[in-house]
């Protein structure tokens, strides 16, 4: 009888320390009720930045008239997902790459970029993605990119080229994930945004299932 199909959770735990974008929101977290006489239960507070560990950017991160996190729909969050191997493309994962590497009929593509992912440093040269592989995705009907590291704009950007392209297209990004330990292949994606109202961005709990055979 086959077992459950395997799970790989592919987010950041949000903890003090974690690596953040220079300059944004440090996590911190505090007991706001302790367990105790006269105290049944523990409470926790916590302050993040809304682009803590693994994430889900919305359209008013890069557009001040796009739409919030809450007002996103869900879709493109919850179905099957292509995992691609893009270490060693480079400072950006390029058309050509995205011609060789995506299965035709993708609708969801993440991208692992590192050799093995920095959970406790920033790293300031990693791969991102150039504006045109987002073009050649959407053509193609992707409607969800991710990848491991922080942004799909290299760090030094004004522009936010990739950004723009993504916006374009309307299309659906995640950041921030981890991908050292599933193969490449097909999975099930399960990363849904929290419904963060009037905000640009959200952590999430993200989560690839193995594919029924």
């Amino acid at each position: 009888m086959a077992g459950a199909p395997k799970l790989w959770d592919i987010s950041q735990p949000l903890r003090p320390g974690l690596p953040v974008w220079p300059g944004d929101t440090a996590f911190s977290s505090r007991p706001h009720w302790s367990y105790g006489p006269g105290e049944p239960v523990n409470v926790a507070a916590f302050a993040a930045s809304t682009h803590s560990g693994a994430h889900a950017d919305a359209p008013l991160h890069y557009d001040p008239e796009g739409a919030a996190i809450e007002a996103v729909p869900l879709e493109p969050y919850l179905g099957p997902c292509q995992l691609v191997d893009a270490r060693g493309c480079g400072p950006l994962i390029g058309p050509a790459f995205v011609e060789a590497a995506v299965p035709a009929g993708t609708t969801r593509v993440l991208f692992r970029t590192y050799e093995r992912f920095p959970h406790d440093r920033w790293s300031e040269a990693f791969t991102a993605v150039h504006p045109q592989a987002i073009d050649q995705l959407a053509a193609r009907g992707v409607r969800l990119i991710g990848l491991d590291s922080p942004s799909l704009d290299p760090q030094t950007s004004k522009t936010m080229d990739a950004h723009m392209a993504v916006l374009r297209a309307d299309m659906r990004v995640l950041e921030g994930l981890v991908l050292d330990a599933p193969p490449p292949g097909e999975y099930e994606l399960i990363a849904l945004p929290l419904p963060l109202q009037g905000l640009d961005a959200s952590p999430i709990r993200a989560v690839l299932r193995e594919m029924a055979r």
